[in-house]
């Protein structure tokens, strides 16, 4: 299916990989990470966490089962996880050109293309990640028929801006007053919420929420560094004070350890892929989760009034932290999935109930 190398990988390091390009003809920059989910390609690629981020896959056989289409319900893409694809760009192994499911519309080539993201395969997806995991995220750019581009880091920006939602929006009309601070949200936490009663009201990430009506708080999922965002640490700041339920996912989670006073840092190289092993605090009970983050919460920088609540079992790092007092918890992992197992989704239940 193809001829000469067309396509470049460049690492800040000097490291080049070539490959063949499909999606779109187009030269970019970001952070290179890695995911090593087996399935999920839509999902991954439209969730708003990896904005600025060149993602490999190391799953070797991408394509096979196209891309969905666009049906529509509860004002939501039913199969995406936002309105479009957020990836800089995307790096495989092998590209299947032909696709079969009973749900695809269109390849992963033409959704791309639409998209205006490039893709490379024939790319030794096993070396890039060993590379990643020695050296950490690298930043990179991907190069099209020769094309340069300036190098950009994603790192350096606010991204959640970019992502959030630029007006107030509400979905459903349920019981459950649900305040989202929308840092990224992916859609299949407002359908969790939905499916339990609730009316959503979704906010832009520097929406000064205070005085809206809500039953509780729930701070989303989101890319880059949580400190560029500012205005919702100040905003939560003053929600702490109060004693209305909180619950944050991911991004959340580290926004609202920043706002108690405690501290994060940058991981060496992530956690992004469907087998993150996590325990629960002070008991033998673990879970496999969905996770796609790149910072985490030093939990020894936190107060006493915080207490970590699940760990992750590979490196040691906080995966939940949970307010000895008050109805807070926030955890990094996704129990929502979308893609990856559902082993966590109890979670929303335990805020639903504390409403």
């Amino acid at each position: 299916m193809h001829q000469n190398p067309d396509a470049k990988l460049i690492l800040e390091d000097g490291t080049i990989f070539n490959g063949y390009s499909f999606g779109y003809k187009g030269s970019v920059s970001g952070e290179v990470v890695f995911n090593t989910a087996m399935t999920g390609y839509p999902e991954s690629l439209t969730d708003p966490s990896y904005k600025g981020q060149i993602l490999t896959l190391t799953y070797p056989l991408v394509g096979n089962y196209g891309v969905p289409g666009q049906s529509i319900e509860n004002k939501l893409l039913k199969y995406f996880e936002s309105d479009e694809v957020h990836i800089s760009a995307l790096i495989i192994s092998d590209y299947s050109f032909k696709y079969n499911h009973w749900n695809a519309a269109q390849s992963l080539d033409e959704w791309l293309r639409n998209n205006r993201v490039p893709g490379i395969y024939g790319i030794d997806t096993r070396e890039l990640t060993k590379i990643t995991r020695e050296k950490g995220a690298l930043l990179g750019k991907v190069i099209i028929d020769g094309q340069d581009c300036d190098q950009v880091d994603p790192n350096t920006v606010n991204l959640v801006a970019d992502v959030s939602t630029g007006e107030k929006k509400i979905y459903g009309n349920g019981r459950h007053k649900i305040l989202m601070v929308d840092c990224g949200v992916k859609n299949n936490i407002i359908r969790y919420f939905l499916e339990k009663d609730s009316t959503v009201i979704r906010v832009p990430w520097d929406y000064n929420f205070l005085d809206e009506d809500y039953d509780g708080l729930f701070i989303s999922n989101g890319p880059g560094n949580p400190e560029m965002c500012d205005a919702t640490i100040d905003n939560l700041k003053r929600a702490l004070q109060g004693d209305k339920p909180i619950f944050g996912i991911c991004l959340g989670h580290q926004l609202l350890a920043l706002a108690s006073g405690g501290n994060t840092y940058k991981l060496k190289y992530g956690h992004r892929g469907h087998n993150q092993p996590v325990i629960l605090a002070g008991t033998k009970k673990a879970y496999i989760t969905s996770q796609n983050h790149g910072y985490a919460v030093d939990e020894k920088s936190l107060s006493n009034n915080w207490e970590p609540w699940f760990i992750n079992i590979n490196d040691g790092t906080n995966e939940g932290i949970r307010h000895k007092s008050k109805p807070f918890f926030t955890v990094q992992f996704h129990p929502e999935a979308s893609s990856g197992p559902t082993d966590t989704d109890y979670l929303f239940d335990e805020f639903i109930k504390l409403l």
